[in-house]
């Protein structure tokens, strides 16, 4: 018994030390902490996690609507730089027109200028000689048509009124059931709208000494345009490119001959073409005995200049005059001459002389010429096509230029990677061995 207790003594006093021990400890703990001993069995409560970070707007926005937004932009910046360039070329229509058609005639005429240089004549002579023989030809075209006109308008109005005299009994013995009453309430209508539009027809010929004015302006400026183009234009054209960027002028010095050669390309052939249609077509209508055959053939000649629409006017024209004139058998006949001219034009006449030079498509052949008109006129409808035809050319030429020159770099750089070999030249060495010969080529080109 008594050494029993003295066990049991001995275990509390050792569970009283251990006691004390953990006491002390959790008394440093706290005095360290700051913390009183009655919460230190309490725990610290743990920190909210931090808000996730928003994504990037860039990130949160879908590809596709980042690509169509991008796309947008730079449509929008496009499409006013285009109508900015549209308000200036507006504001100096008659001076971008002329310059436009003063292209259009060097040309057509410059190619005689080469051939009197060949010859041996000098360049100054030459080009004098070549532009005011070509004005002269159109100028002595114009007054020929003028004087054609003026000599047969009587005897066009008596057949045109002959004519439509037969269009009255013709339709009084048609199937139509018209009655005389009702023609005459037609041309009562026709007399009545003359009347009420006489203010109209009064403004509009007072505009008409406006429209003399500025076409002899336009007139002028052709001509001294065109004069210049052909004695200068290389040196017009060299000075261009000095505007360029010196990076862009390569391909744009090798772009310029190109268009250059399309452009002419198509003046020939369309004049060609146009003069081939104006002589058999003339031919057709003279023996069908339609009055004014050759003044008829110089309209077709002229409105051949606008490819399609024109055809169609120049033709309808022809027919028309026919009808009022010889009747309706002669305007069939007459319809007749035409489709089958207009036919060889389009499946033998043109592809054989334009060739693939100026191959456009037909649907973007209209859209451009209805475009064109739109936006000026008849000036527009003929310059329309070929700078469309002059845009491709470019376009297709600077695209193929910059696949080449990637290419040629992509080539020079696998070449520059590849180590030199001991007592030759190296990969490294090639490149700067063809560089003369790049400069020398695009000081030649240029």
């Amino acid at each position: 018994m008594p050494g029993w207790l003295g066990r049991l003594g001995a275990g509390l006093t050792e569970m009283s030390e251990r006691l004390d021990e953990r006491r002390a400890e959790v008394e440093k703990e706290h005095a360290v902490s700051d913390v009183p001993v009655e919460t230190a069995a309490v725990p610290a409560p743990r920190p909210a996690p931090p808000p996730a970070p928003r994504p990037d707007p860039a990130h949160a926005v879908p590809w596709g609507v980042r690509v169509a937004a991008e796309a947008g932009w730079r449509l929008l910046v496009l499409a006013g730089t285009v109508w900015v360039l549209m308000r200036v070329i507006s504001a100096v229509q008659l001076v971008v027109f002329a310059f436009v058609v003063a292209l259009l005639v060097t040309a057509l005429l410059q190619p005689t200028v080469a051939r009197l240089m060949r010859y041996g004549m000098p360049r100054g002579p030459s080009t004098a000689l070549t532009a005011i023989s070509g004005f002269v030809i159109i100028g002595l075209l114009g007054w020929f048509v003028t004087w054609q006109v003026m000599e047969n308008i009587d005897t066009l109005s008596s057949q045109i009124q002959n004519g439509i005299d037969d269009l009255r009994n013709w339709l009084l013995k048609s199937p139509f059931h018209v009655t005389d009453k009702q023609i005459n309430q037609i041309a009562k209508n026709l007399r009545e709208a003359v009347g009420a539009n006489t203010d109209q027809i009064t403004s509009a010929g007072l505009e008409g000494v406006q429209v003399v004015v500025e076409a002899l302006t336009g007139i002028l400026l052709v001509f001294f345009s065109t004069l210049f183009l052909l004695y200068d234009g290389r040196r017009i054209w060299e000075w261009f490119l000095k505007l360029v960027p010196a990076a862009a002028r390569p391909g744009v010095a090798g772009a310029g001959p190109r268009a250059w050669e399309t452009l002419t390309a198509y003046v020939r052939g369309t004049v060609l073409v146009a003069l081939i249609d104006a002589v058999f077509i003339g031919l057709g209508i003279y023996f069908l005995d339609v009055p004014m055959a050759v003044p008829l053939a110089v309209f077709i000649f002229l409105f051949s200049f606008i490819p399609l629409v024109g055809a169609v006017a120049s033709g309808a024209l022809a027919v028309v005059v026919a009808l009022v004139t010889q009747g309706v058998f002669a305007a069939l006949m007459t319809l007749v001459v035409v489709l089958a001219v207009q036919q060889i034009e389009g499946h033998v006449l043109q592809p054989f002389i334009l060739g693939r030079a100026v191959r456009v498509h037909p649907l973007a052949v209209v859209l451009t010429v209805a475009a064109g008109g739109m936006v000026a006129g008849i000036g527009g409808a003929v310059v329309a096509v070929p700078l469309v035809a002059v845009t491709n050319t470019v376009v297709g030429y600077l695209r193929q230029y910059s696949q080449q020159a990637t290419a040629s770099f992509e080539s020079e750089s696998a070449e520059a990677e590849v180590p030199a070999e001991p007592g030759g030249s190296g990969g490294s060495g090639a490149p700067a061995e063809s560089a003369p010969e790049n400069t020398e080529g695009l000081a030649h080109q240029e």
